[in-house]
């Protein structure tokens, strides 16, 4: 008897794995000697409400800094410059034809400008966004790989890395 795992007919129904990358990441200002970072809220497919980090995709020619540094300001409309990386998260997901590993490249970045909006964001994909205070962030995002990468921000920042 073959095992499931060898299975032929089973490994030829299996969906193609592809790999994708993005970048977004941290932005930082500090307000009132109070370092805060922008957030944005998203529904998830159920309806959920999911406070993230910004970020998204590459566009052509793009190095993953402008990525993100463009992915931020779009989806928060806080324009910043990048200053580190601050490290990636990867996953996998399925869609109806294919497995995806996807890379996400997170940096730390300083905001020059702009104000807090949704309205720049192209894919229309953030309901909400708001400043919250860096060394809380982490109580406040859904996901535990970027309430991670929100404390590699604070510890760099605060020099107790």
């Amino acid at each position: 008897m073959t095992s499931p795992a060898r299975d032929p007919e089973r490994i030829s129904r299996r969906l193609p794995a592809v790999e994708e990358r993005s970048a977004g990441g941290i932005i930082v200002d500090v307000y009132e000697g109070i370092a805060r970072i922008a957030v944005i809220a998203r529904r998830n497919r159920a309806g959920r409400v999911e406070w993230c980090l910004p970020k998204g995709h590459m566009e052509d020619g793009e190095t993953l800094a402008e990525a993100a540094a463009r992915e931020v300001a779009e989806e928060t409309g806080i324009e910043g410059r990048v200053l580190t990386e601050l490290g990636t998260i990867d996953y996998w997901f399925a869609t109806s034809d294919k497995r995806v590993h996807k890379y996400v490249h997170h940096y730390l970045l300083e905001a020059t400008g702009g104000y807090l909006t949704i309205e720049n964001d192209p894919d229309q994909e953030a309901i909400d966004v708001a400043w919250l205070p860096l060394a809380e962030a982490h109580r406040h995002l859904t996901f535990p790989n970027e309430r991670r990468i929100a404390r590699q921000a604070w510890q760099r920042l605060s020099g107790s890395e």
